[in-house]
């Protein structure tokens, strides 16, 4: 079972993923700001992260950096509100494989899942 680190720091938004990827067969375990991701990131393998940008203790940004350093072939999906544009070309900068934007659609991040495991 493909198994899938999502980070942000809304709970509703975690809870939302998870409900999604779990419906769609997807194994899901869940990181409120990018230190907790890192945690879990070294503690555990996952075949792919959806990530937010802005969060507490350690945004998305950095977070994607520590992780690419971790494991360079770590497959990584940034989620962002909209007018973040320079933060998502920082995130695909730092190594994300693409970047959804929230609130997401449900088919927008189904599509991007099946494109970055691929």
């Amino acid at each position: 079972m493909t198994k899938v680190l999502v980070v942000d720091d809304a709970s509703f938004m975690r809870m939302r993923m998870n409900k999604l990827l779990t419906e769609n067969g997807y194994e899901v375990d869940e990181a409120e700001n990018g230190l907790d991701a890192l945690d879990k990131y070294q503690k555990d393998s996952y075949d792919l992260v959806i990530m937010d940008i802005t969060m507490p203790a350690m945004d998305g940004i950095e977070a994607v950096k520590h992780i690419k350093d971790l494991d360079p072939e770590a497959k990584i999906i940034m989620c962002s509100a909209i007018g973040q544009q320079q933060m998502v070309i920082e995130a695909l900068k730092a190594g994300a494989k693409d970047f959804v934007v929230k609130p997401f659609q449900p088919d927008r991040i189904m599509e991007s899942i099946k494109r970055v495991l691929s």
